[in-house]
């Protein structure tokens, strides 16, 4: 079976509501996409939570309608363009995709990831290219987290560099629970991983089943009332954060109170011009500083209870 994609470029305020009449007219799928992808006129579009861009669309946007191949494009594209108030319809092109193996071709494209000194992250499909390091197997799916991030490839590199066998850790915002099963692998005694998408959660616990790695994973408001006392109450000796800069500064007093005393607290996902400010929030709790810093991410770490802040590192890029 094949396909037949429509390719129209207009402007953006007409991106988002083609996008949509397509989709009514027959589209089988629509993407918009930057028509200067590659230019130096490329205007990439990203935000942190809260903060994301109102549409996602570009002044000089492109849209892409996949059609069955024996649908009328023309019409598809008329049709749409009259639902929408357009007086003509935009010029288009067509362009052919073929049938694959869509499950092989996305394996091929996920290999091994070697992580720090002996970490590998290997998808279930690939043999561990060395059976005595520490492996996560791991497959990409909707939650963040394998590996390939700088900020989570921070995270390990630190847990990894500092293990404490048989203390207690807590990664929020876990996401796939690749934290966790790194601490977890590295002899934590007690791991615990909390995040608000209840799909990261079921994530998470079927990658800690199929690695072996007892975690207790929770949304926010069952770690609050966990029957686990420890959890719902307590502190940790390890709290790692790998979210982004705005919440992380939003959940300084949480998470500091997270720490036990003399404990760590990592963080990630902050830029490297995000450090400060990030860091001033915390501030009043406990003084972080720059653990290491790799592709323009940093890792923030601080241990509560000292006043001094442990000497940054450089990390080379993979």
């Amino acid at each position: 079976m094949s396909w037949t994609e429509v390719v129209i470029e207009i402007a953006r305020e007409h991106a988002e509501a083609l996008s949509d009449a397509l989709m009514e007219a027959g589209a089988l799928s629509v993407s918009v996409e930057d028509a200067d992808e590659g230019t130096e006129q490329e205007n990439p579009l990203f935000g942190e939570p809260g903060m994301e861009p109102l549409e996602a669309a570009w002044d000089h946007s492109r849209v892409v309608a996949l059609t069955d191949t024996d649908a009328d494009q023309a019409a598809i594209v008329a049709e749409a363009a009259a639902a929408i108030g357009l007086a003509n319809p935009p010029a288009f092109t067509t362009r052919s995709v073929a049938d694959a193996d869509w499950v092989r071709l996305t394996q091929s494209q996920f290999e091994p990831i070697h992580i720090g000194k002996n970490i590998w992250v290997v998808p279930s499909w690939h043999e561990a290219p060395n059976p005595d390091a520490l492996i996560l197997e791991l497959d990409p799916g909707l939650a963040f987290g394998t590996g390939s991030h700088p900020t989570t490839r921070l995270c390990m590199e630190w847990l990894e560099a500092h293990p404490k066998p048989g203390k207690s850790v807590l990664d929020y915002g876990c996401g796939s629970g690749i934290l966790a099963m790194v601490a977890k692998k590295l002899g934590a005694a007690d791991v615990a991983g909390v995040d608000i998408d209840p799909q990261a959660i079921e994530s998470a616990k079927s990658n800690a089943e199929r690695n072996g790695c007892e975690i207790d994973f929770y949304l926010p408001d069952a770690f609050a009332v966990a029957p686990n006392e420890r959890h719902a109450k307590g502190q940790f000796d390890i709290v790692v954060a790998n979210i982004l800069s705005s919440p992380l500064k939003l959940m300084a007093p949480m998470l500091s109170g997270r720490v036990a005393p003399g404990g760590s607290l990592i963080l990630s996902g902050v830029l490297a011009r995000q450090a400060e400010e990030v860091a001033a929030a915390y501030a009043p709790f406990i003084k972080l500083g720059v653990w290491a810093e790799q592709d323009g991410w940093v890792a923030l770490h601080g241990t509560l209870g000292q006043d001094t802040v442990p000497p940054a590192r450089s990390s080379t890029p993979r």
